[in-house]
Order: structure tokens, then C-alpha cells, then sequence
């Protein structure tokens, strides 16, 4: 909204300065600022209220044992981080650019399956939300309707960009790719987030730093001459997308303010399946799916950590890890009394490694 006063620059020559919106960069740092903002100012009262309507975390009883003490935390705190990068975009951006609209469009419609997911849990008292199968089918619609919008609402390529190589970049028939591919990355990465949300500020700090990855990623692509010298499909209309990703990444800064151990509120499933849904929405649109692997590394191992594990108990009735996803296998190497006391140590080893993953995904622009 506010990128249209630019065109006030031309008024009088005091108003120069509104040139500065036509840059994505101030505009990007700008998102960033006013979704931290946004977070920090109402996350005291979004938890007040979640208390006021007895809106706790439900733990279960499958899980460790050093979680029960965490029953009844705020929980559905995703709503906050949901309504700063959706203020902060449409505030930020240039709202002609259908890529902005999908984004927020995948953001809002996978938190939307995620608040009723919570809402169920909350209501029923005993963690019975949706079924698994229910949860997938609105996830792959939702993906399936993200596809759509791509191919008729925007000037999509559905070239692949494989990573490493800057040559090989086949073109995939766009049912398979944007009705079978895309929605595959976009649930399945919705779902990762999902299940590395189990540990105080763990989800939120890898976001933070996939999302200030994906920042980098998408302004690379948006700008012809570095995506021409690295090799990238270059689509101009997406760097737009790169305010979206900047006021994800404020927006989860201020989120951690108040999630960091220990945690004064849970993001809840919508805040995890919307923030999963956004993040491989845009690694589609950017034309980084097959990165997104590296990208988003961290999330990637605890899902991976769950199918291993699951596959492995149905197959050989043995189990590989002590306790699935990845971050409770850890906990679970300390005795009870250590335990909690270790959880902190545990998200920033994480985080460590989420940072790694990120400076490895963003030195493959120059192996390309």
C-alpha cells in the first residue's frame, strides 16, 4: 500500500524521497520492521487474552515426560505471527503483483487448517482434532488451488531448477508440475514445520532463519543481472515476493521474543502449518524446490526422522530413534532431572545447524 506513494515523487522535487519505495530493499528491511514491531506490540496481549479464554496446550501423554509441566501454555499464538506478515506485506508491497496474493493466500489458507485443527483439540480436550487423513486432503486442496492460481493468475515457467547445474533445466507438463510436484513440496514442507514444533523456540528460530535465506533467494531471482550471472530463472514479478519474506522473517524474530525458553505461548498448528505452507509456496514461485531440501535442512531431518522411524517399527518392529521427531530423540539421551535443563542447549544446536544449512544453500548460487 504504501509502495504507491512513489508516485507522488513527481509532485515536487521536496518529495524526492518517495523514490526510496520503489526500492525492494528498503522496502524488504521496512516489512521486516514493521512485522517485528507488530509482533512485539501485540504478543502481550494476544497471550493475555489466550489465558482469558483458557486457550492451554494440550501434551501428550505419549510424549516426554518433562513436557507435562508445560500443560496449559497458550497455545494458537500462530495467529499473531499470521496477521504481522499479512499487515506487513500488504502494507509493504506492490498489491498488483498476483505473486504477493498467492503468498498470503497459502499463508492464510494453511492457517486456516491449522486453526481448526487447534480449535477441535481445544474444544474436544482430549487432543482429537482433525484426522490425518482430513488434515492432508485440505492441505493437497490448498496446494492443489495454489497451483491453479499459478498458472492462470501469473506468467509461471514450469521449467525445473536443479540445482549445482546451471544447464540442465527441463520443462515439466504443467499438470505434473504444478497439480502433482508443487503441491507435494508445499504439504510436505507444511508438515515438516508441523512436526519440528516440540520444543520451546525451535520451530520459530529455524523459520527465522530459512525465511531470511528465502529473502536472499527470491531478491536474487526478482533482479535480472544477478539472476542472469547465476543462472536463475529470472521472473521480475517475484521480487515482490521478497517483502513477503522479509516481514515472515521480523515476524518471526518477534514472535521468538516471546516463545524462546521457556515459552510463553506454542504457535499451535496454525501457526506451524501456515508458516510451512508459506515457505514452500514461495520456494515454488522462486524456483527453488529442489533446493528448498538444503534451504530448509533442519525441518527436512525431523521429517525425515519420523517416516525412518515409523517405517522401521512397521517393517522390523524395531525402533531407531529413541522417541520421533529428531529433537526428542535428544532430549531423551539425558536422564529425566537433565532433561529440561537441556532443552535450551538442544533448540540452539538446532538453530546452529539451520544456520549452516542456510550458508550452504545460499554458496550453491556460485556452484551453479
Amino acid at each position: 500500500m504504501l509502495y504507491y506513494l512513489r508516485l507522488f515523487q513527481d509532485v515536487h522535487d521536496s518529495l524526492s524521497f518517495l523514490r526510496l519505495f520503489d526500492q525492494v530493499t528498503f522496502r524488504t528491511a521496512w516489512a521486516a520492521i514493521t512485522a517485528l514491531v507488530i509482533s512485539l506490540f501485540l504478543g502481550p496481549r494476544m497471550i493475555r487474552t489466550l489465558k482469558k479464554f483458557q486457550i492451554g496446550q494440550q501434551i501428550r501423554e505419549e510424549g516426554p515426560r518433562t513436557h507435562q509441566s508445560k500443560s496449559g501454555t497458550p497455545t494458537m499464538g500462530g495467529v499473531l505471527i499470521i496477521m504481522a506478515v499479512s499487515v506487513s506485506t500488504l502494507l509493504w508491497s506492490d498489491l498488483a503483483v498476483a505473486y504477493v496474493w498467492i503468498a498470503v493466500g497459502a499463508m492464510l489458507m494453511f492457517g486456516a487448517i491449522g486453526f481448526t485443527d487447534d480449535y477441535l483439540k481445544i474444544k474436544r480436550r482430549h487432543n482429537l482434532g482433525l484426522t490425518g487423513k482430513q488434515k492432508l486432503a485440505l492441505q493437497f486442496a490448498s496446494a492443489l488451488a495454489i497451483g491453479l492460481a499459478l498458472k492462470y493468475l501469473t506468467t509461471y515457467s514450469t521449467k525445473l531448477s536443479v540445482p549445482f547445474v546451471k544447464t540442465f533445466n527441463p520443462e515439466i507438463w504443467w499438470p505434473i508440475y504444478l497439480l502433482i510436484f508443487a503441491p507435494i513440496v508445499v504439504v510436505g514442507f507444511s508438515n515438516a514445520v508441523n512436526l519440528t514444533d516440540g520444543l520451546d523456540g525451535l520451530a520459530i528460530s529455524v523459520t527465522t532463519v530459512t525465511a531470511a535465506a528465502l529473502t536472499g533467494f527470491t531478491y536474487v531471482t526478482g533482479h535480472a543481472i544477478f539472476a542472469g550471472y547465476l543462472g536463475l530463472e529470472h521472473n521480475a514479478a517475484v521480487s515482490e515476493l521478497t517483502i513477503f519474506c522479509g516481514a515472515l522473517t521480523g515476524a518471526s524474530l518477534g514472535f521468538l521474543w516471546f516463545n524462546a525458553p521457556p515459552a510463553e505461548v506454542f504457535m499451535g498448528d496454525v501457526g506451524a502449518l501456515a508458516i510451512g505452507g508459506a515457505i514452500g509456496a514461495i520456494a515454488v514461485m522462486i524456483k527453488q524446490e529442489l533446493l528448498l531440501v538444503m534451504i530448509g535442512g533442519v525441518f527436512v531431518i525431523e521429517a525425515l526422522s519420523v517416516i525412518l522411524q515409523v517405517a522401521a517399527f512397521k517393517l522390523f518392529r524395531r525402533r531407531v530413534f529413541k522417541m520421533a521427531p529428531l529433537h526428542h530423540h535428544f532430549e531423551l539421551m539425558y536422564p529425566p532431572e537433565l532433561s529440561r535443563r537441556m532443552e535450551p542447549k538442544i533448540v540452539f544446536r538446532f538453530l546452529i545447524i539451520a544456520i549452516l544449512f542456510a550458508l550452504l544453500s545460499l554458496s550453491t548460487l556460485k556452484l551453479r
